[in-house]
Order: structure tokens, then C-alpha cells, then sequence
């Protein structure tokens, strides 16, 4: 099996300038960024490294990296609907 990182500019390259212009200018936006893509980070790790954790830990972090994900979509679909 291949791991990969999902940082959220790579998962949505098309919403390139939405993304750098909320981070830049939505502290809400720029916290769930920052979050999404420390776990993501995190997530990575754990599986790359075979760090010892229990399924139930990884499964709530890959779970909360989902809801992050939707969450900030969510963010950047509403910016561009409003340009």
C-alpha cells in the first residue's frame, strides 16, 4: 500500500487562490488549515514510521481530518460563490 500526505492545497489545486486568499484573511479559515494539515502530517507519520497506536486513535484522526477537510471546502465554495 502506497501512503500518501492529502495536504489540502494538493487534494484542490483548482481552489489554489481561494485557499491563499481565506488563509490569508480569515483567522477562522487559517486555524482549521493549520490543524487539518498538522494532522495530516501526524497521520502520515504514524503510518509511514509504524509508530505503535491503537486503530481507534488513528481512525478518530483520519475521521477529524475528514471533517476538517469538509469544512474547509465548505469555506472555500462559499468564498467563490460570493465572488
Amino acid at each position: 500500500m502506497t501512503l500518501e500526505k492529502h495536504s489540502f492545497l494538493s487534494e484542490f489545486p483548482d481552489h489554489h487562490h481561494t485557499i491563499r486568499h481565506l488563509k490569508m484573511h480569515d483567522r477562522h479559515f487559517a486555524k482549521l488549515f493549520d490543524e487539518y494539515n498538522d494532522l495530516d502530517h501526524e497521520v502520515f507519520s504514524l503510518e509511514s514510521a509504524g509508530i505503535p497506536t491503537t486503530d481507534d486513535n488513528l481512525e478518530q484522526k483520519k475521521m477529524r481530518r475528514v471533517q476538517l477537510k469538509d469544512s474547509l471546502l465548505a469555506m472555500v465554495k462559499k468564498e467563490e460563490a460570493a465572488q
